[in-house]
């Protein structure tokens, strides 16, 4: 399975866990939110508005444009820190499915990737 197919059925991996532990259905932050130069946006949103507004439409957008990926990706330790307090079973799914997207996107492949394709 390529790189590419494997990211986007991580992705709908995490929506879907982002479902179940009732963070998907977020209100979308205000335009100005979208400005922040913070990492994860913490200044301006909070953990599961940027997986919802900016990680996840980022690396759709990137693989439906066939662009290059990040070669690396280090979400989950933010995670486990900034996501709201929420169950062990409602976040430990969306933590494991976020372990899978750092993997997949800090595993050299053949592919031609681009380190700043998130910023």
């Amino acid at each position: 399975m390529s790189q590419q197919t494997e990211l986007s059925d991580a992705l709908n991996r995490l929506e879907a866990a982002m479902r179940a532990a009732g963070i998907w259905n977020l209100p979308r932050p205000d335009d100005k939110a979208f400005e922040s130069l913070e990492p994860f946006a913490l200044d301006s949103m909070n953990m599961a508005e940027w997986l919802r507004y900016i990680f996840v439409p980022q690396l759709r957008t990137l693989l439906g444009e066939n662009r290059p990926l990040p070669s690396s990706c280090s979400v989950t330790p933010a995670a486990q820190v900034y996501l709201p307090d929420m169950s062990e079973g409602a976040k430990l799914p969306v933590l494991l499915v976020l372990q899978k997207i750092d993997e997949l996107l800090s595993t050299e492949t053949d592919q031609q990737q681009d380190p700043s394709a998130l910023h």
